[in-house]
């Protein structure tokens, strides 16, 4: 898929469910949902995105067996569309949030959305795992070691042993985080099969 027409793609899904969030405007809101209505419109076009998407995904590996095993350098024009349609989504709800709600109640989604529509690269990719991970796995280390006297001594060996497992688990990610991300060449990455 060239890139005018990746863009057309999402254009038109930006446009599609800005489209489906208008017409849920339009359509009569039940007693409750009137203090939250938009909240309530934002939620109805993100669950339409989670069933098209999950459906559109589940469609591309079938009929693209071969992505299961190589989600990296394979892929398909059926694949690449279901990208297109849900940048076009992530710019419709990151624009519909920016101008709906205040930074300060949706800086987190926001973020996300932005992460997301930019593919955010490797390095970031590592120091959000430093930080979302090993920082919070430090901290509840930290605070078990120093209020060990004040939990029952069943709930700290269970914090202990939840804590080594989780600790091991994200040296394993981190060791492949850093082996796929940036060990390895990305010269294969262009494939297309």
């Amino acid at each position: 898929m060239d890139l005018k027409s990746t863009l057309l793609v999402i254009g038109g899904s930006a446009c599609s469910f800005k489209l489906l969030n208008t017409i849920v405007r339009i359509l009569p809101t039940l007693e409750p949902a009137h203090k939250k209505a938009w909240k309530w419109r934002n939620i109805i076009t993100s669950l339409a995105h989670s069933l098209l998407t999950g459906a559109w995904a589940v469609l591309c590996l079938y009929h693209q067996p071969h992505m299961v095993e190589d989600l990296i350098s394979s892929h398909s024009l059926f694949s690449h569309r279901l990208v297109a349609v849900s940048t076009g989504y992530f710019i419709n709800d990151f624009l519909d949030l920016a101008l709906n709600q205040s930074i300060r109640q949706s800086w987190e989604v926001l973020l996300h959305h932005y992460m997301v529509i930019t593919a955010t690269p490797s390095i970031d990719s590592i120091a959000m795992f430093l930080v979302f991970r090993v920082c919070a796995t430090g901290w509840m280390i930290h605070w078990l070691a120093t209020h060990s006297e004040l939990v029952p001594r069943y709930v700290l060996m269970m914090g202990t042993v939840g804590l080594s497992l989780i600790s091991t688990m994200n040296m394993v990610l981190c060791y492949r985080l850093l082996r796929t991300d940036i060990l390895t060449s990305t010269g294969n990455t262009g494939k297309n099969h």
